[in-house]
Order: C-alpha cells, then sequence, then structure tokens
C-alpha cells in the first residue's frame, strides 16, 4: 500500500464533515483536489471507505475503523513534529482559549508578544458567550478560558487586569449632561446584555443596590450590539470601557458620572485545577507571569 499522510487527512476531515466542499473550504484546497486524493486512499483498499445515497456522504464501517487508525498515525506526526521542535529549542504544538465575548478586546495583546516568540505553536481562540466558556471548561475542551467573573469551578488562574464598566450614553442622551443621580437613572431606557453574561450581572447587581427594578430595557447578545444600540440612541448602558476606547476618544459616546460607578471586575485567564499542561501551555502561563504588566502598560494604560 502507498496512501500517504496527507491523503489520511483528507480522510479524516471528510468523515469529520461528511462533506468534500467543506473539506476543500477549510484546508483551502479545490473540491477536483479533494476528491483525486480521496479516490487514490479508495484505490488502496476492495472494501468501500464512504458511499454516497442521496446526496448524502457516509463512511462505511469499515472506514470508520480506518478513520480511527489514521488520527493515531496523524497524532504520532504531530508529536514526531513536536519532539523535534523540542530539539531544536522550539516549543510547538497548540492552545485552545475560549474567551467570552468582551475578552475579544483584551485576549489579543495577551497573546501579540507569545506568537512572535513561539511561531510554531497554533492558537485557536474561540470568542463566545459565558455559558459555552463554562461547558468548555466542564469538558475540558479547552486549555484556558478569559472571563471577567470566575465561574463556580474548581480552577486556577492568573490575574490580568481591572475590567471598568462605566454609564455610557450616545448622542441622543448628550442633553442630560455630565453627571445624574440615580432617579434619573431609572427614568432612562437601558439597554442590556442577555442573561447569564457577565455585564449583565455586573449591571444588575448595580442597579439592584440602587434599588432600581422597574426600568425599561432592550436586551441584546453582544457588547458590540450593545455599543451600536447605545449610537443609534436606543438608550443608554452600563458596559465595558475596554472596547470603547476610540468611540469615546472620538466623543462618539461619553462616560456619564452616577453615583457608585464604575463598578469594577476583574479579567482572568483561568484553567481546570489538576489540567496536564502540554509544553505551549506551560510557555504562555510562564509567558504571562513575566510580561503582564509591561503589556498592560504598552496597550491598556496609554
Amino acid at each position: 500500500m502507498h496512501y500517504t499522510l496527507h491523503q489520511l487527512l483528507i480522510f479524516k476531515k471528510v468523515c469529520e464533515l461528511r462533506s468534500v466542499s467543506k473539506v476543500a473550504e477549510e484546508m483551502h484546497l479545490s473540491q477536483p483536489a479533494i476528491s483525486i486524493q480521496l479516490k487514490k486512499l479508495q484505490d488502496q483498499f476492495d472494501i468501500p471507505l464512504t458511499e454516497v445515497i442521496g446526496r448524502q456522504l457516509f463512511v462505511t464501517d469499515f472506514g470508520t475503523k480506518i478513520k480511527e487508525l489514521s488520527d493515531d498515525i496523524l497524532e504520532r506526526v504531530d508529536q514526531i513534529e513536536q519532539i523535534t521542535y523540542n530539539h531544536k529549542g522550539l516549543i510547538s504544538g497548540g492552545l485552545k482559549i475560549a474567551s467570552v465575548s468582551t475578552g475579544k478586546y483584551v485576549i489579543p495583546y495577551f497573546l501579540t508578544s507569545f506568537v512572535s516568540g513561539h511561531p510554531k505553536v497554533d492558537i485557536a481562540v474561540d470568542v463566545t458567550n459565558k455559558n459555552r466558556v463554562v461547558d468548555s471548561l466542564i469538558n475540558n475542551a479547552t486549555d484556558f478560558a478569559l472571563v471577567s467573573v470566575l465561574p463556580d469551578l474548581s480552577l486556577d488562574k492568573i490575574k490580568l487586569m481591572d475590567n471598568v464598566l462605566q454609564l455610557i450614553v450616545g448622542p441622543a442622551f448628550y442633553h442630560i449632561g455630565n453627571k445624574i443621580n440615580t432617579k434619573t437613572l431609572a427614568e432612562l431606557p437601558l439597554i442590556v446584555r442577555e442573561k447569564g453574561s457577565a455585564t449583565r450581572m455586573a449591571m444588575e447587581n448595580y442597579l439592584k443596590k440602587k434599588n432600581i427594578t422597574n426600568y425599561k430595557s432592550l436586551e441584546l447578545t453582544s457588547n458590540e450590539a450593545v455599543k451600536q444600540a447605545v449610537l443609534a440612541g436606543l438608550g443608554v448602558s452600563i458596559m465595558p470601557l475596554i472596547g470603547l476606547r476610540q468611540q469615546l476618544k472620538s466623543d462618539m459616546l461619553r462616560c456619564i458620572q452616577c453615583p457608585n460607578l464604575p463598578v469594577y471586575t476583574q479579567w482572568n485567564l483561568v484553567w481546570s485545577k489538576g489540567k496536564q499542561f502540554s509544553p505551549a501551555a506551560q510557555a504562555f502561563v510562564h509567558h504571562l507571569k513575566n510580561n503582564k504588566e509591561d503589556i498592560i502598560e504598552e496597550y491598556f494604560l496609554t
């Protein structure tokens, strides 16, 4: 038999995605190129690896067994590459990081210098909602998570920096002035995040302490959507400043003073206690512990 690692990788992807076109898109190859390699692999066997019924591609029982063996072979190849890089003094492998949506304004800056110093490390960042981030930790589907409110799990963490939430208004509400009391705040329409969001929790805790309960609100599912709604004049919001720096600087948005604001939470990089780190994960933790203050000063204090 003369099948190649490339053919096994394509077959693995076909089994996972059940679509030649999706594999072609993911691997940045043409569909004919994928089909040709798949056919060359099939020619090595007398038993079908896949079958097409209607327009749906299915993997046969035999194909499933070959896919499992292919996974083992490809994993061994990755290990060979990592050992080679390690002997050259280079750290390789992959890092998976889950981040709550506001974290997209934070995590890239803590990755920049690490990526430049470790070019053989592949990094995947999944920016999603808090519930999915928590699920990824529970299911051990991620190496690290970036959160602003710690979930009720057994975790280790590195404290990164403060997450500052302030009352934000757009031009439609500039007439209320630069300082209001809680009575005025209770009369304003509030733009809020979806339930379960850390930003929503921080806002609701503040409103509860101020006995503000019967307020008019519009619920949106991301801080970016909230920002656009505030810009459009649909209401005001208590939201993280981290994603608003350009709009505040250009006076497209304004911070309004209100009693006991801003609210502070803490950005933390967390991982499950007992997590067995790969060399890449160990290097990332070491990098953050030694460089976080310089990163914060360079990107967030200017």
